[in-house]
């Protein structure tokens, strides 16, 4: 355990050793759980670490997972306010790699407009402050491509708003100050996406067309007439992403990413569990690498991962429920969030499509993945072997997938529920 989570996580260190904590016979009811979301700096809907904490209390969570691409300093802050809230924090990654057979035969994989591209996720990571060599090296190589890419489209969005007479005055550093002003974040932290530039300048273009004259000027811009009221923030920052930066558009700077093979390399070598986000009917038709639902598990574990995860707000309730419990029946463990990458200040608990509820059994099912990474990040954390070994492999002291996934949830609601009365005992 590195120093700087060990000091953070204090409450899970005064837990006790996995052995102790096994022989506990508590375990808690139905609680709520969060596996995914993205914290500032990364895009989010939030304006602070703090503010996270206290949104989660107010909706009682008991576990809340972060998921933030390329830079975990933040994790320092968001574990210690978690634990002072009794949030039992999980840690994780997000990276988007490229297969390249998929897109040579362009089939959609979990990115509804690019063949071949997937979003890999990493659960239960530990070993995110001291990196391994390996690790160091694979991240440096995604942040040093993605941050080229960020430059390079920044340049041609600027010189795009300046034929049309809006001299935004945007860089890539300007944009990035901003982010620090905005969060107090470190310089060093912040790792530009899409959606920072779009907002960038969206603020820029506001700033500097006044409120009549934006319906001509944004059209101007876009080469379209805008779809979207011109004077809604997010809806603008939108048009912009939409119009300029997709592949194809006058922005777009192609991609250069990671293959899955080392996508799935770096979520081991920071100790975590590789996940794949499933979309689903998150688009319509359904991206054909996980179409139909049946054979999805199956495709999974042939590149290694044992998990899958689902932004529930994308899907119906049907849609799915028939997902989860496919990846279930098949031995994968399943964990959703909200994800928070938008704007958007919606609840922290996950919803089904237009606010509906999740299904109960598949609330259930993401409770238990909960679990599950929940005793894989405290025995690798003490030193354990935790759901995957250093290869990626399943834990194999169980008789069979169903007995490892019984041991990890009954591990981890006990984890959970101590660490719990912990966090109360010293608040009291």
């Amino acid at each position: 355990m590195t120093v700087a989570i060990a000091e953070a996580l204090e409450v899970m260190r005064s837990i006790g050793a996995p052995e102790t904590l096994s022989r506990s016979a508590q375990t808690p009811g139905s609680f709520r759980v969060n596996a995914h979301i993205h914290l500032p700096p990364n895009f989010s809907a939030f304006e602070s670490i703090k503010q996270v904490a206290d949104l989660a209390a107010a909706e009682d969570l008991a576990v809340l997972g972060v998921s933030n691409y390329y830079d975990f300093s933040v994790y320092r802050e968001f574990s210690q306010l978690a634990t002072q809230k009794g949030i039992f924090p999980l840690f994780g990654l997000e990276v988007i790699t490229i297969d390249d057979v998929l897109q040579k035969e362009a089939i959609k994989v979990n990115d509804p407009g690019n063949p071949g591209r997937m979003y890999i996720c990493g659960k239960g990571i530990t070993r995110f402050e001291e990196m391994s060599p390996r690790a160091t090296e694979l991240l440096e190589g995604i942040r040093s491509r993605d941050t080229h890419r960020m430059r390079r489209m920044t340049e041609e969005l600027a010189t795009i708003f300046k034929n049309a007479g809006v001299s935004t005055g945007l860089t890539l550093e300007a944009i990035i100050e901003e982010v620090v002003v905005r969060h107090d974040s470190p310089p060093a932290s912040v790792y530009l996406q899409e959606r920072h530039l779009c907002r960038a300048f969206q603020e820029r273009f506001f700033s500097l067309v006044a409120m009549e004259s934006r319906i001509s000027m944004l059209a101007k811009i876009l080469g379209t007439t805008p779809k979207s009221d011109p004077n809604d923030a997010v809806a603008v920052q939108g048009e912009i992403r939409s119009h300029l930066m997709k592949a194809g558009k006058p922005a777009y700077i192609p991609e250069s990413f990671a293959t899955v093979a080392e996508g799935r390399e770096l979520v081991i070598e920071l100790g975590g569990i590789p996940c794949y986000p499933v979309l689903a009917d998150g688009t319509s038709p359904l991206c054909g690498f996980e179409d139909p639902a049946e054979e999805l598990p199956a495709r999974l574990a042939e590149r290694g991962f044992h998990m899958a995860e689902f932004i529930p707000t994308r899907n119906t309730p049907g849609m799915l429920l028939k997902y989860v419990k496919a990846l279930r029946r098949a031995g994968i463990i399943v964990t959703a969030g909200t994800e928070h990458n938008t704007l958007d200040l919606i609840s922290l608990e996950p919803t089904c499509l237009n606010g509906e509820p999740v299904p109960p059994e598949a609330m259930e099912i993401f409770r238990e993945g909960a679990c599950v990474v929940a005793a894989h990040q405290y025995l690798a954390l003490h030193g354990g072997e935790g759901y995957v070994d250093s290869s990626g492999i399943l834990n194999d002291n169980h008789s069979s997938d169903e007995d490892r996934i019984k041991v990890f949830r009954t591990l981890g609601e006990r984890l959970i529920s101590r660490f719990r009365e912990k966090s109360n005992q010293q608040e009291h």
